[in-house]
C-alpha cells in the first residue's frame, strides 16, 4: 500500500509540474494533494515540496490557514470560466451545462477561502 500511495503522490507531483507549462492546469492544487499523501507515507518528499522556494509558501499557507492568494484565485476562476465556455460550446444537450456547474461549485469554494 505504501508503494501505491508513493506512486500516487508522484503522479500528483507530475501533474503539478505539467501545470507549470499548461495554463489551465493548476500546479499548486496538485502539489497540495501530493504533500498530504507524502505527509503520512514519505515525509522526506513532503519536506521537499514544502521547502520549494516557489511552490512551498502557497502549499504551506493553504495547509496551515486555508489561504489562497488573490492571483491564484483570479487564475483559478479565470481557468474555470474558460473551461466552462469550452464545455458549453463543444458538448451537446444537458452535458453542455455540466462543466459550468462543476466549475461554479469549485469557484465558490476558491472564492470563499481567505486571501491572506
Amino acid at each position: 500500500m505504501r508503494v501505491v500511495l508513493n506512486l500516487l503522490g508522484l503522479f500528483f507531483v507530475a501533474l503539478g509540474v505539467i501545470g507549470i507549462f499548461v495554463p489551465v492546469l493548476p500546479t499548486t492544487v496538485f502539489l497540495i494533494i501530493a504533500a498530504v499523501i507524502f505527509a503520512r507515507f514519505n515525509p522526506e518528499w513532503e519536506r521537499r515540496i514544502l521547502a520549494h522556494p516557489k511552490f512551498g509558501p502557497p502549499v504551506r499557507a493553504f495547509r496551515e490557514r486555508g489561504v489562497i492568494g488573490p492571483a491564484a484565485k483570479i487564475a483559478a476562476v479565470g481557468g474555470m470560466a474558460v473551461s466552462s465556455v469550452i464545455g458549453f460550446v463543444t458538448l451537446r444537450g444537458v452535458w453542455a451545462f455540466v462543466p459550468a456547474g462543476v466549475c461554479l461549485l469549485c469557484a465558490l469554494y476558491v472564492l470563499s477561502r481567505p486571501s491572506q
